[in-house]
Parts: C-alpha cells; structure tokens; sequence
C-alpha cells in the first residue's frame, strides 16, 4: 500500500473517524490539526444531542446513519457506550403526516432497515409521557438510538495513536499552500505541516479553510434551539441516562430525547438564525464554547408551549437551560464530500451530522485509498455544484430555506422558492409566454409543462390517467396530454438542463477516452455511441454519450458537474488532450414525435432525406442561418432529432422550427412529458435507474462493454465482478391497476421479504400499464415472475415484463 502523508484538519467526531478509518485501512503517516482543545473541540460534535434517526428517503444518507450506529456499537464499552439503542418514534398529528410516515416505512424496507406503522396506543405504550390525543399513528425504528461521540472520539483516537497518528490541538490554521493546482502543505500558529493529501474536517468554519486553498465550500451555518429540561417525575427512577426512544413531532418541528431524569427539547419552529463566521468566538474567548450562542427565549416559546401539550409533564418541570447551537446547512441538504476538481489533494468532509459522521469517515477513506468508495457518493461530492451554486447569493439563501423546511413533508417535485432564475436559457421568454410551470434543474429554469396546451386535456380526456392523493401534487393533466400528443403528433423539448457537454479534442484524445470507456470509442466521424464509464471498482460511473466531429474532436455528454468532474481528473497533467466545458455557452432543442420526420425534412430537405436520416449518426449544419450539431436516433419508438446551438441563436432557432411545426401541429412539451416517455421507451437513466454501486452485468448493459479492449478503468475489477455474478438485477415490471403511480424507491416484496426497491415508474399509452424498474435479489427473480409492490402502505400485483431490454 502506497503511504501518504496525510493532514486533517478538525479534531471533532468526522475529523477522529476520517484518521481511524484511515488507520485501519493501513494508512500511517496521518496528522490531526484542531484549533480547541483536544477532544471537546467547542465545535458542533461538543454540543450535538446526538439522535440517529437513520431512515430518510435518501438511501445514501440511510446507509451513512446506519453504518454510523454499526460503528458506534462496536466502540462501545460496557463501562461508556458510544451509542444507546433506545429506538424511535416519529409520531403524526395530521392525516398527511400518517401518510407520509406510511411512504417512510416502505423506504426503510427498501434501505434494509425494520420500521414499523404504529396507531395511536401502540405509540403510547412506546412512550407513557406522551399524550396521545390528536395523534393519527407513528413510526417505529427500533435500531435508532443515541450517539455519544466524544466516547467514541475515545476509543478512536487511542487506536489512532497506537497507530502512529499525531493530534495537535490549539494549532489555528493560517494558510493552505497549493504549487500548480496541487495541495502541499498546512500552515498553522505551530509550524508548517507537509502534506500529499489534505482533508478539511473543520465544521462548520470549513468554508474559511476552503477559502485558504481557493475552493469554496458552499455551506451556511445556522444556530438552532436546543433547551434542557428539569426533572421529570415520570424519570424520577431513571439511572441511565437515555432508555426510552428518540421522539419526533414534525408536524411541530419538535424532537425530544431522555437526558437522565429530565429531557432535551429541540425546535426547527423558530425563525431561521444564520451565522457568518466572523460572528463565531474563538475558543477561550467567550463564556461558552463557539459553536453555542445565546439563548433567545422569546423564539422557544410558541414551541414550548407545543411540547407542553404534547408532553403535559413539562408544564410542571420547566426549563432549565437553552442554547442555540450552531450547525451546517447546506444549498440541497447533503453533505460536501470528496476532493476538490479545482485543487489536487485538497478533500473536504463537511456539512456533516453525528446522524451521518462514522459512515462519512469509512466512504471518505475507502475513496482515498481504493480509488472509490463502496457506496455512491455523488449526491454527496463537493463538485455537484458548478459556478453559480458557489456564489453567496445562491448558497445562503437556499440553505436558510432547507433549514425552514427539514421538518416539512418533502415531495421529490417541490420547486424550490429561493435563489431561482439564475440559469436561463435562450427560450426562457418563450416558454413563459406559453404559460410554462418551472422547477429547477442544475440551476436551469425548467418548464415541467405549458398551460398552453391546456386545450389538449380535452382532446385526450377520455384517455388521460387520472391522479389522486400523492401523485397528484405538482402535476397537472397537462403532462400526460404532451405525452400523448407527442407520439401522436410532434412536440418541441428543452433539454438545455439535461446533460454536460464537453470538446474534448487534441493528440491523444481517442486514446483517453479508450481508457475512459468500456466500448471502442475509435468510431467513423459523424458517428455517436453510449458507453460507459465505470470507476476503479468496476461501478458504473455514468452512461455517457461520445459524438465524433473530427479525428482528434469529440463532443462528450455526461450526467453532469460530478461525472464531468471525475472526466477531467482522469487527464494527466502533461497530456495534450484539452477539456473544455461548452455547456454555458450552448442550448439544446429535441423535436421529437410521429411527425418529426416530415417536419424537419420540410426544413432542410438536403439533409433529412431518407439515405441520410440514420439512427445514431450526427451531423453539423445549417437551418436556415443557425449552425446546429443534429444528433439524430430514435425514442420510443418515434423519431428524435437534437438540435444544439450557441446561445446567440437559440431564440431564432425556436422561432424557426415552430414556424416550421405549424402544419403538423407542433407544441413546446415539458420535462414531466420527456421523463414519462422516457420510461415508456424503455431507456435507463444514470444516476436515476442505476449508479456507482452497480455494475454492466446487474444493469443489463454488458453489450457496452468491449473485453477486446486492453485496458480501461475498471476493466480486471469488472471481470472479478462477472465472475462472482451480480448482487442485483434490474427488471422492467408491469403493473396492471392504473390507479397506482408509483414515484421510485418503494419496495418490492416477494411474499414477506423484500427483495428490491423501484428506481422509475411511469405510465405506458402504448401498453395501458403502468411500467416499473426495479433493482431486485438475483435469487428472487429466479424463483418468481410475480412481486408485490408496497405503496402506502397498501401492496400491488406487478409481473416482470418478458423480452424487455431492460430484462437481464
């Protein structure tokens, strides 16, 4: 094992566990770095309640917490536990609240986590303070608990220590030396630290370290209210500190756990409190420690009266003391992980709570040593965010929005209200002429539908699947008449917000992207290919599309920032390839439907003739005046043209090819359209359908990979994998009942045990079902052609679909 010197910056529970895992994995020449003492460092970890609630509807971050809880166990003593496994209960005082706790329940299946639908008294007997009138049910997790981290900060650090690891506390960092876009050093009031690989662990003053090294950290530190109570006569007995359930009352935005004889209350009800780092004491400089601010009792009020009702108890026990402790938030919740693109050896683990903190520091040093991670952290990666997602303006007031809302009930298509409009494109005016609905994507305003095609709902009303409940929300009738009226018609898309586009082009460039690829990317020019890239574990990296303009040109479509991203640092620094991101700067129309042919031959005969209109091909010419790249290829089962441009001539190129429509009736279309018809035509979505974690095999897209090829990345860990045969499979399932549309992640049960999740769901015109993908156990799939699937609570009949390309 290749040793690096190793410098980590924050000696709170992420910073331990990055150094210990590190250790573990053989890593010896590790350096701490903490500006407090050593190890109640006074930042968040010094102040965290340390409640594990472990499921959400991410399965990352589920996998983060639960490998957590496995971490904590095991560095627990009989004499100091470093996790109690109490359990808990998040408790529905609305209908829609209990319905959501439903949705949870079924997620947790699909993560592998026990989670239980409780009523009313089942709930009281989890808990006798509570007071059950009002309450509609509640869910049980019974492996959530407490974490005490500066106990297993204990244990870690003395096996870190034996393992030659170095702590200094009270050492401020100063300055981050970068030679030629290479971390190489720490500065510190101790002295200079040298360094192959830098990692910034230091909470939430992270974004002050990332500034020293010219990376920006995109998070906003927010205070929140955390009170500790009197005691409780009902805990008068109570000897251990913690032995009944975490509890949670979202619908108040309240959580509660024991501490000895009375409990902590904590409240997102609060107005937001943001900190700015220059707000923030050093430590020894005020009464408290820095990561805690005063107490703002007026702000406790309204939700100490709600804990009052809640928990009657608490009128006569009262408080004893509050803090507003502060912790991170980041622009979409997650966590800043991995190494920086713009600076080498600089890694960043950030935005991190205890919930997640031991699970983070096993992937973070997995990476650094494997090459990759055994989960997929892309969701996670520091990259995700291209340059307008690392200005202030957008960061902080979307973080500050993330923290009002933590406790709301979260549907995947809720537009987002803050740091909107801040990428356009060309056809913006356009779309909102003809009444688009936006949400947000990558930054883009993206019309979902158009109120124009409001008259269609009446054309296809006797066909249109009607939505209810659930499925319902940020939807309209609109989406499902665009998609009919695409395949039966024509329908203009934009998919500007859909892709990254590079040029990748230079002496050397067919031989990178051979090591890049699993296919032979030597292709005739004018030719496109989807292969992929998989990362040093043989994951699949993305599924990208190569378009050859030249001998030494190509035009390459990735998933976006993070995949682009992980592109560029494959190059060698002395290669002659140049990489250059062309997405800004570039707009993208796809004319896609029954009538498309005829339309655009009527636009540029020369071209769209019958010889030359070939699946798969591309092309660089003129409509009209307008320069376009035309990729052409088919889509569920219609003809599909994608016309790209330079912005300058996007507006003129939408005049014109809905000038052009008029005859075969041409409409815009939205995004919700393009996703359903995607489904329906049986394509696979990176990142969506299938991630980091899978492999060719489990996919169903081994005809991507060229063994005949002597070398890619990832291709002898590839051919292990084949070998040991997959964990999983992806299965396309068809359900009968139109009534049910499921959105992704529910679990699929074969009898009793679930077997697999759903990735992507629609509804096929074509067929009159509803078409599900589902990742789902190898042995499961060959004992059974029938599986249910739980939604709500309530389970459906699916059957696998026969011949499906999707079908392994």
């Amino acid at each position: 094992m290749k040793q690096k010197k190793v410098v980590i910056i924050g000696a709170g529970v992420v910073g331990c566990s990055t150094a210990y895992y590190l250790n573990k994995m053989g890593q010896r020449d590790v350096t701490v770095i903490e500006q407090g003492p050593l190890f109640e460092t006074g930042g968040s970890t010094s102040h965290a309640p340390g409640l594990v609630f472990q499921v959400s509807f991410s399965k990352v971050l589920t996998t983060l917490a639960s490998q957590t809880v496995e971490a904590f166990k095991a560095l627990s003593t009989d004499a100091h536990p470093s996790f109690y496994s109490v359990g808990s209960l998040e408790v529905a005082h609305t209908p829609d609240r209990l319905e959501d706790l439903k949705r949870k329940a079924g997620v947790a299946g699909s993560w592998g986590i026990d989670a239980y639908v409780l009523s009313p008294e089942e709930c009281l007997q989890k808990s006798s303070l509570i007071n059950k009138d009002g309450i509609y049910g509640g869910l049980y997790v019974p492996s959530d608990g407490i974490a005490k981290p500066l106990r297993a900060v204990e244990e870690m650090t003395s096996f870190s220590k034996s393992c030659g690891t170095k702590f200094y506390g009270h050492t401020e960092v100063t300055n981050i030396e970068v030679v030629d876009g290479q971390a190489r050093a720490v500065e510190t009031s101790a002295g200079r630290f040298e360094a192959d690989l830098i990692i910034c662990c230091a909470g939430f003053w992270g974004p002050r370290i990332g500034e020293m090294a010219g990376v920006t950290i995109p998070l906003q530190p927010m205070a929140h209210q955390y009170v500790f109570t009197n005691n409780l006569e009902e805990l008068a007995e109570e000897e251990q500190e913690v032995s009944m359930p975490l509890i949670r009352q979202q619908d108040s935005s309240i959580y509660f756990r024991q501490v000895f004889n009375g409990l902590g209350i904590g409240s997102y009800q609060h107005r937001p409190f943001p900190v700015e780092l220059n707000e923030i004491t050093k430590y020894g400089e005020a009464k408290d420690m820095p990561s805690v601010q005063p107490f703002t009792p007026e702000d406790f009020e309204k939700p100490w009266q709600d804990a009052i009702e809640f928990i009657p108890s608490l009128k006569q026990a009262g408080i004893k003391k509050g803090i507003n402790g502060i912790f991170s938030f980041t622009p979409d919740g997650m966590p800043l992980l991995g190494e920086s693109q713009k600076v080498r050896g600089f890694w960043v683990a950030e935005a991190i709570w205890v919930t997640h903190s031991a699970g983070v520091a096993k992937q973070m040093a997995e990476w650094i040593v494997n090459g990759a991670p055994t989960i997929d952290l892309e969701l996670c990666d520091i990259n995700r965010f291209d340059t307008y997602a690392q200005s202030p303006a957008y960061y902080k007031p979307r973080s500050i929005e993330n923290y009002e809302k933590v406790y709301d009930i979260h549907h995947p298509f809720m537009p987002p209200e803050t740091s909107r409009n801040m990428r356009i494109s060309p056809f913006y005016t356009r779309q909102k002429t003809w009444g688009a609905y936006f949400n947000e994507k990558a930054g883009w305003e993206q019309p979902q539908w158009y109120e124009a095609n409001d008259p269609l709902v009446r054309v296809y009303e006797k066909i249109i699947l009607k939505r209810e409940g659930w499925s319902s929300k940020y939807w309209s009738p609109i989406v499902e008449a665009e998609q009919l009226h695409t395949r039966q018609h024509v329908a203009l898309y934009d998919v500007t917000a859909t892709k990254k586009r590079l040029e990748i082009e230079g002496d050397g460039a067919v031989e990178f992207l051979q090591q890049l690829t699993t296919s032979n990317i030597d292709i005739p020019v004018g030719h496109v290919m989807n292969t992929l890239m998989l990362h040093e574990l043989a994951g699949i990296k993305d599924e990208i599309r190569v378009i050859r303009k030249s001998a030494s040109n190509f035009h390459v479509l990735c998933t976006g920032p993070v995949e682009a991203s992980w592109i560029q640092k494959q190059l060698s620094p002395s290669s002659q390839v140049v990489i250059q991101d062309v997405t800004e700067k570039t707009c993208t129309l796809r004319v896609i439907g029954s009538k498309a042919k005829e339309m655009l031959e009527s636009l540029a005969s020369d071209f769209f003739v019958e010889n030359k209109w070939v699946n798969q091909r591309a092309k660089e010419l003129f409509i009209g005046n307008i320069s376009v790249l035309a990729v052409y290829s088919s889509y569920a089962g219609m003809d599909s043209l994608e016309l790209s441009t330079n912005n300058d001539q996007g507006l003129q190129l939408w005049d014109l090819l809905f000038e052009a429509g008029r005859p075969y009736k041409l409409i815009a279309a939205g995004d919700r359209a393009l996703e359903a018809l995607r489904i329906e035509s049986f394509e696979l979505r990176s990142t969506k359908d299938f991630w980091s974690e899978h492999d060719p095999y489990e996919i169903g897209l081994s005809h991507m990979v060229d063994f005949n090829k002597s070398t890619f990345i990832g291709r002898e860990a590839l051919m292990d994998r084949k070998e040991n045969g997959p964990k999983l499979h992806l299965m396309t399932l068809i359900i009968d009942d139109p009534t049910m549309v499921v959105m992704g992640y529910e679990p699929v049960f074969d009898k009793e045990k679930v077997v697999g999740f759903v990735t992507s769901a629609g509804y096929s015109y074509s067929l009159g079902k509803g078409i599900v993908y589902a990742l789902l156990l190898p042995e499961a799939i060959n004992e059974n052609t029938t599986f249910d699937i739980e939604y709500f609570g309530e389970k459906y009949k699916a059957q696998v679909m026969k011949n499906s390309t999707v079908v392994v």
